[in-house]
């Protein structure tokens, strides 16, 4: 039913010793007592490569598997793997941000949505006994409210996704037009004007809207309710503009695609969202014309987009 690590650490380094509690804590491992841990009998390779790492830097460790002996016992270790407290501290802290939205900035209001996404994400990694209903699995919707509250203040006209198919579009009938989104735009509209501009039309000029209900008929719209290319499903218009004209083997563009959808919309954590969202928004502030702002955020892009084309350094180069 469960594994268990019994392990006793090496006294040194330090930073091994670390490098295992962070581990453990990260595993959600229930602590039975000192040197002993346990875990869903599912996860027992990753105790398995646990106990190797300690075993390799001098420690001695082993994982067997372990049983109750009786209902009273299974029950009191369930109990140590009840996540509820930490879901309720979760739903207080998204209250918290109900609270201070009016006197947030967009840029720290956004790291806070980021984050509070995220911290349930890692509650639900490790809530190997999930309990049914919002109190026992932290409540979607509040998360979906607050980021409606802050788009409602932010970002006005946020698209709501369609179930419309995707067509696939030559390019070459796409140049030198003129593209419009709505103004002051944030990351999947950046994205967006970037990929426009190196990918399919050297030539856009672009028309910022304050009110996208009011755009001139002879423009292509991008990441609006009626504009032709916006929300799609699960897709954000970054990616809808890479299915639509063919873009979606590009690996690096997918990996730029990971980014833009999980800063845009939530979802699966991507490793440069957080240095992104701090340079676009410290670009938002600096340049006040939206034309200056896509020309400035274009070359982060860019490097982005070189960046990814490099190969990850190997373990025997990593410190």
């Amino acid at each position: 039913m469960w594994s268990l690590l019994l392990v006793t650490l090496p006294t040194q380094p330090n930073a091994v010793r670390l490098r295992i509690w962070r581990a453990l804590k990260s595993l959600g491992c229930v602590a039975l007592r000192d040197g002993a841990y346990v875990l869903p009998a599912s996860e027992a390779a990753a105790l398995d490569a646990l106990a190797a790492e300690v075993r390799d830097n001098g420690g001695n460790a082993s994982v067997m598997g372990l049983s109750p002996k009786d209902a009273a016992q299974e029950h009191e270790v369930l109990a140590q793997f009840d996540r509820s407290e930490a879901y309720a501290a979760w739903t207080e802290s998204v209250k918290l941000a109900f609270a201070a939205y009016q006197t947030l900035s967009e840029t720290e209001a956004r790291k806070r949505l980021r984050m509070l996404g995220d911290a349930l994400q890692e509650i639900r990694r490790t809530d190997y006994y999930p309990k049914p209903g919002p109190a026992g699995q932290g409540d979607d919707s509040l998360l979906t409210l607050l980021r409606q509250t802050f788009d409602a203040r932010f970002s006005k006209g946020e698209p709501t996704p369609s179930e419309a198919a995707i067509i696939q579009l030559d390019a070459a009938k796409f140049q030198g037009k003129r593209w419009a989104t709505r103004a002051r735009p944030w990351v999947d509209r950046l994205a967006s004007a970037w990929l426009i501009q190196r990918f399919i039309d050297k030539k856009a000029r672009f028309v910022w809207l304050d009110d996208p209900s009011k755009a001139p008929k002879a423009v292509l719209g991008f990441d609006y309710d009626g504009a032709r290319f916006t929300h799609v499903g699960q897709r954000v218009t970054f990616e809808v503009l890479m299915a639509s004209f063919g873009l979606e083997a590009d690996t690096r563009l997918q990996q730029i695609a990971k980014v833009v959808h999980y800063l845009d919309i939530g979802g699966i954590p991507a490793e440069q969202a957080v240095g992104l969202e701090a340079v676009l928004g410290g670009l938002r502030e600096v340049h006040t014309d939206d034309d200056a702002l896509i020309h400035a955020t274009g070359a982060v892009f860019d490097a982005l987009y070189a960046n990814a084309g490099r190969a990850a350094p190997s373990n025997e180069n990593k410190s």
